[in-house]
């Protein structure tokens, strides 16, 4: 084949294989604005409310060329455009209360603002929460482009398909996993390094509920790992630091590692301390 023939053929082929997929760099614009819009002091304080129905209009332009990418359907993609931007001030209120949750939890912050524009938890969940709201419309691939543009932001990797309640609180949150059928109730704070994941990850499992559930009022702290589409954690339980948890838990539980504390002496110790790299 020569080098024409095979630029040829990889356009023809690169046309059908990205005929449904939007524009990476116009996705990422569109979320990092849409939060701007939303949350950024300067939005509100400096500018006129007619400057302000003007970007929202652009900002609802913008995603309709988004969502048109994927659909290519006119009538389709106004329908999904007004549902998604309708449901905004419900899901502003919805991260409002994360980002108080953040606030009272966490001794460092300061102020709600302060959780806003510096606390990369809170921004992974805004973003979550907007792509959750455009996949239970049904939009493919878009809902994964924000999410995974959030990822790369923080560390904090949520499957658009998780399903959160309210007042989430993230800390520190770098190495976070939430798999897509992660159920995940109300009041729940987890830590950095933790992993709500799957047991097997063969693809005819895609459909059926792989990822655990977490119910209310429990605390995961870092580097747990809570596997399984069976399991449960009670609500109102603590997972304490680098558990492995495949196995539901009732509520009202704690589930930890005993660590051992041996004071060193003049003694040599009863067992070699054996280093594997």
């Amino acid at each position: 084949m020569s080098q024409e023939d095979f630029i040829n053929y990889l356009f023809q082929q690169n046309s059908k294989s990205f005929s449904t997929f939007p524009n990476k760099e116009l996705a990422e614009e569109f979320i990092d604005q849409l939060f701007d819009f939303l949350f950024l002091p300067k939005t509100i304080r400096h500018r006129q409310a007619i400057d302000l129905v003007k970007d929202y209009e652009g900002l609802k332009s913008h995603f309709s060329s988004l969502v048109y990418d994927v659909l290519h359907d006119g009538v389709q993609t106004q329908d999904i455009t007004d549902q998604f931007f309708d449901s905004i001030p419900s899901l502003y209120k919805s991260l409002i209360k994360d980002a108080e949750a953040i606030l009272e939890f966490d001794p460092a912050a300061k102020s709600v603002e302060e959780v806003i524009v510096a606390y990369p938890g809170f921004y992974a969940t805004a973003v979550y929460r907007l792509s959750h709201l455009l996949y239970k419309l049904g939009v493919k691939i878009l809902p994964r482009l924000f999410t995974e543009y959030a990822h790369s932001k923080t560390g904090i990797d949520i499957h658009p398909g998780a399903t959160i309640g309210e007042s989430f609180f993230i800390d520190h949150g770098t190495g976070i996993v939430i798999g897509q059928t992660t159920q995940i109730g109300n009041n729940v704070k987890i830590y950095q390094g933790v992993t709500l994941g799957a047991l097997a990850v063969n693809k005819d499992q895609a459909e059926t509920k792989r990822h655990p559930t977490i119910e209310d009022n429990v605390i995961i702290y870092s580097g747990a790992t809570i596997l399984g589409g069976e399991t449960i954690v009670g609500h109102h339980s603590v997972i304490g630091g680098n558990v492995w948890l495949t196995n539901s838990v009732e509520p009202h539980s704690v589930v930890y590692h005993r660590s051992e504390v041996i004071v060193r002496d003049g003694s040599p110790f009863p067992e070699p301390l054996n280093f594997v790299i």
